[in-house]
């Protein structure tokens, strides 16, 4: 159906409120009445939020066997809920059943009665391979309940083919014998029809015949290799879902036969996998023990001659993907991007289903199919004809940036809701949680919007919030504002709370305008861990070096809970970086440790890597440190880690490959090869206190800075988790270019020689530029470059203000000159004897207010 409305609405004009954060990695989530929402996370526990009270509370803890890719998956609520209070779970069982259940129970007044429980699908799984379970669970507009599930077969030794081993012992790396197989209830997508008795009956229509002649007739779509989100049309119980695609080297249209498919069912029918992927491209029939490959299938007569299948051998004929991509860019639909990817299919929304609606979208939206993907982060609207054909696709939300969305749903008042599982695979996150996003018409929302000055600490705990941040695009709106601290609420901007015991809090702010418009932000505070004190003392200059000079040091940590210290837990290291810009974020990027790579980390978080490696343990891809010990040392190796960055490719650690990454040059592929190598470095040990003498920047320009850090993880306290805290000294060139200055008024200008450039600041009447947090012990003077080109002036330094007390100065005189290049001149400046670390400010003026252009400068420089 085409949309209603032309123009894209105004993206200002939705509002989006973290309700929970902090789950640990939350899977499908089930709206209930009074806007309460379920979640399931993969480990078992059953969480329920309450919307009027803000909370959210664990319920349930389901015995799961959550190995691989198992779990607890999937959860809906009955459409009679409000009548029957019925809740379903999908997850695999635990204990050594190898065995998944779809399940009922009964919720009543926030209480899931375990005693009512009614089983009514168990599925014989495998647990001896990893992947792909799926488990999402959605009812049609008719109360038919759907439910996906993955092929469980091995996705690993496929030797860069399609999953169809047929050799002796080798069923569970065949997805002829589960997706493929009309009597196996995997890679499918199951439709029933729930009984109140907890049974369940066959709905007419499904691909096979109801006395299970041909098939189970529990299917509706077979075929799928990792149907992990799905929904159903509301209107014409069309089926949508995402198929997560596999990693092979077969070539194909665009590039290799690894795409990931959002697929639609207009009917029942056979999907293709594992013989067919995208438009129909077919898969060569490989012989796993001659390593030969023959001809592919036939798309409209597949057949299924696997000595592991138990169904029919002659399947219905192929039905092609709606969209497809791979893990380069894509010819059809480049909107997607390129990279690690898991699409995933979100609801088609109708206006006219949320007449009343409060927060309902905008017309634009009608008729258009959400789809998003996991591992991109993206989230798409998809724009369909009459007759359900893609028309096109367009970002949906961009402003909106949802770390690895997990679930969306529309809810009765419009809004959207997300789950977002946030940034580490199989751990809880602080960026995971339940997301609610409003439109507004015409009032818009307020964003609310939390400052805190501690989030953790020792009981008792005094914590100062503020909603000075908090905002409205509408302007002149007047905001109240709402906190809620257990069962405490609070009305005002600021609140300083005690928290008298241990445990974790979660607060959340209202704010609300005079039209009623509401904007929620939440925040968790954890008492009973106080964040350990480290501190680096010296009696050396702390913010320069100079040639030969010796550098003293002594680590301090203290730690609240951690009574003794253990000096072999701290971690510190001196190192000599060749760049001193941009430290500070390097610095935060760092985080295995060895800041030598500290800038190249921060372009391997940029990239897609994250997806499927972790520095420990194995994810997708085997762990960093794994690849460190296995190359380390080993001649070629940086070249051809850095080449496989480049392109792609797999075979050392598996099937999956790693997708390709053209746009990297060489040398950034063999930055990151080093970095990843250097995880089997042994770091030494740096004694606690020391003293270094700095020759190391000797011959290597004025750009490098030696950096002493200092970090430690305290144990942990009162269930709440070990907190990390570090500190650091930057020693920098004492050489600084004018135009590097932090904050200030001055203009940088830039003169083009004909040997190159100089890049100087110009100083004006009444102007000033300052440089932060400088080191003033032991500094005597202060040398400046200067050319006389303008009116002259005075020059003085001033402490921490540019009102500040002066401690030193210095007059120029007129000139004009004639050669850029030459005609410089070096002053130097008598400070008065300064001790500590103050913010340096250098002011210019002239008596005359008429001669603005005073004079230019080109670098200063500390002297001892």
């Amino acid at each position: 159906m085409q949309a209603l409305q032309t123009s894209a609405p105004d993206s200002s004009r939705f509002t989006h409120m973290m309700l929970v954060q902090g789950l640990d990695e939350p899977m499908e989530m089930a709206l209930l009445p009074d806007l309460n929402v379920m979640i399931v996370e993969r480990k078992g526990a059953v969480k329920l939020y309450y919307a009027k009270e803000k909370q959210i509370k664990t319920i349930a803890n389901l015995n799961v066997f959550s190995g691989i890719e198992d779990g607890l998956l999937g959860v809906a609520a009955d459409p009679a809920f409000d009548k029957n209070h019925w809740i379903y779970f999908y997850y695999g069982v635990g204990g050594n059943q190898n065995v998944s259940h779809l399940e009922r129970y009964e919720l009543i007044k926030g209480q899931l009665n375990l005693a009512s429980k009614k089983i009514l699908l168990k599925i014989p799984t495998q647990r001896t391979y990893c992947c792909h379970s799926a488990g999402y669970l959605t009812f049609g507009a008719d109360g038919l309940l759907y439910l996906s599930t993955g092929d469980n077969t091995n996705a690993e030794e496929i030797e860069g083919h399609n999953p169809t081993d047929e050799r002796p012992g080798r069923q569970l790396s065949d997805d002829q014998g589960t997706t493929a197989n009309s009597r196996d209830l995997r890679g499918k997508i199951l439709r029933i029809r729930p009984e109140a008795d907890g049974t369940y009956s066959i709905p007419e229509g499904n691909l096979f015949p109801k006395d299970g002649s041909q098939g189970y007739a529990e299917i509706y779509v077979m075929g799928c290799r990792n149907p992990f989100r799905m929904s159903v049309d509301p209107k014409n119980n069309f089926v949508y879902w995402g198929d997560v695609g596999p990693d092979t080297n077969v070539p194909a249209e665009e590039n290799f036969l690894s795409y990931d498919e959002i697929n639609q069912a207009r009917k029942p029918g056979f999907f293709g996998y594992p013989y067919f992927l995208g438009n129909n491209e077919g898969f060569p029939k490989y012989d796993f023990a001659t390593k030969k490959e023959g001809p592919g299938q036939d798309a409209l007569h597949p057949i299924n001659n696997s000595p592991n299948n138990t169904g029919i051998k002659q399947l219905p004929a192929a039905q092609p993907a709606m969209i497809w991509y791979g893990k380069g860019e894509s010819k059809h639909w480049p909107m997607v991007g390129k990279g690690g990817a898991s699409a995933m299919a979100g609801p088609v929304y109708y206006s006219d289903l949320y007449t009343n609606a409060p927060y309902k979208l905008p017309a634009y939206y009608n008729g258009k199919l959400l789809i998003y993907d996991w591992i991109r982060k993206w989230m798409m609207a998809v724009t369909l004809d009459p007759d359900g054909h893609y028309v096109s696709m367009e970002p949906f939300l961009p402003h909106l940036k949802v770390i690895a969305p997990m679930d969306m749903k529309i809810a009765p008042d419009g809004a959207v809701y997300m789950l977002a599982y946030g940034t580490n695979w199989f751990a809880k996150n602080t960026d995971a949680g339940l997301i609610r996003i409003e439109y507004s018409e015409g009032n818009r929302n307020p964003i609310a919007d939390i400052s805190i000055n501690k989030k953790y600490g020792a009981a008792p705990l005094t914590v100062t919030l503020s909603a000075d941040k908090s905002r409205d695009y509408d302007m002149g709106d007047k905001l109240s504002f709402e906190w809620k601290i257990g069962s405490k609420i609070i009305p005002a901007t600021q609140v300083k709370h005690q928290f008298t015991k241990p445990g974790i809090y979660d607060i959340s702010l209202t704010v609300t305008d005079q039209h009623g418009g509401k904007g929620i932000a939440t925040v968790q505070i954890k008492v009973g861990n106080t964040p350990p004190d480290i501190a680096i003392s010296s009696r050396a200059n702390r913010s320069f070096y100079w040639d030969n000079t010796e550098f003293d040091y002594a680590i301090h940590v203290k730690d609240r809970e951690d009574k003794v210290i253990e000096p072999s837990k701290i971690k510190a290291s001196f190192t000599y970086m060749p760049f001193g810009k941009d430290l500070a974020s390097a610095l935060s990027g760092a985080n295995h440790g060895n800041l030598k790579y500290a800038a190249t980390e921060m372009l391997y978080v940029s990239l897609d890597c994250k997806a499927c490696h972790t520095p420990q343990t194995k994810s997708i891809g085997p762990p960093l440190n794994e690849i460190s010990k296995r190359y380390k040392g080993k001649d070629g190796y940086e070249q051809k880690l850095a080449e496989k960055i480049i392109k792609g490719g797999s075979g050392n650690w598996g099937s999956y490959p790693m997708p390709p990454h053209a746009d990297l040059s060489l040398k950034e592929a063999k930055e990151i090869a080093r970095y990843i190598l250097s995880f089997g470095e042994q770091n030494p040990q740096l004694s606690l206190q020391g003293k270094f003498r700095l020759t190391e920047h000797i011959g290597q320009g004025t750009q490098g800075a030696y950096v002493l850090q200092a970090a430690y993880t305290d144990k942990g306290a009162h269930g709440i988790e070990p907190l990390a805290a570090s500190s650091h000294i930057v020693l920098k060139n004492a050489l600084v270019q004018m135009e590097d200055y932090e904050e200030g008024s001055a203009n940088v200008v830039i003169a083009t020689l004909n040997t190159g450039y100089i890049s100087s600041i110009w100083a004006r009447n009444g102007r000033f530029v300052s440089f932060k947090k400088i080191d003033m012990n032991h500094i005597s003077k202060i040398k400046m470059r200067v050319q006389q080109e303008g009116a002259g002036g005075l020059i003085e330094l001033r402490k921490d203000t540019d009102r500040g007390e002066i401690i030193g100065s210095l007059r120029i005189d007129p000139g004009q000159v004639k050669d850029l290049k030459t005609e410089w001149k070096e002053y130097e400046i008598e400070i008065k004897p300064t001790s500590a670390i103050h913010d340096l400010y250098i002011t210019f003026s002239n008596p005359d207010k008429s001669k603005t252009g005073l004079f230019f400068l080109d670098w200063l420089y500390f002297e001892k």
